[in-house]
Parts: C-alpha cells; structure tokens; sequence
C-alpha cells in the first residue's frame, strides 16, 4: 500500500513541476504615475510582477477583488494568475492609473 501512495504521490508531484515549468513572470514598471505596459497578456500560471520605481505609494488592485497589491516607493508585489479572463486593475490612491491583463488558459 504504501508504495502505491508513493507513487501517487510522485506522479502529483511530477505533474505539479511540469506545470510551473512554462509560468513566466510578467513585470509591470509603476513609474510617473503609469503602469508599464498598460496592457499585458499573460497565462494562467504566470507571475505578474509590479515594480514601483515613483517616489510615492501605489497599489494594483482588480476591480473585481481578485488582488490588492500595496506597493510602497522602491517595493515589488507579485500575484500568480489562476483563471482566465480580462482583469481591470487599477491604484486606489491615484485612481486615474488604470491597466488591464488578458489572460489565457
């Protein structure tokens, strides 16, 4: 029985590796009050990364709740991406900044 779970386990295991195998990491610089790209596509699985490079605070925050980022002068925040669809997102300080990402499956 034993080596029955264990090779259960080691197939989840395998099959959890090979997935994040292909995630990449999407970066989005925050700087003089814009995100950098404004638009981006991405994968689920991937990795997007906020870099705020302004000398003041800002968040990224979904519109529909699936994140909110504070993102301090200098400071970097990551959200993995787990369904596909269209997020608006947007700074709640500085509400004017507002940037999308497509994702796909």
């Amino acid at each position: 029985m034993f080596s029955a779970v264990r090779r259960t386990f080691d197939a989840a295991l395998l099959i959890l590796c090979a997935g994040s195998a292909d995630a990449a990491v999407i970066q989005i610089k925050i700087e003089n009050l814009t995100f950098a790209a404004a638009q981006v596509s991405a994968q689920v699985g991937d990795t997007i990364e906020w870099t705020n490079a302004d000398f003041v605070a800002h968040t990224a925050t979904a519109r529909d709740g699936t994140f909110d980022i504070m993102l301090p002068p200098n400071a970097t925040g990551t959200v993995v991406l787990k369904t596909a669809g269209t997020i608006d997102y947007y700074c709640r300080i500085h509400p004017n900044m507002a940037a999308q990402i497509t994702v796909s499956k």
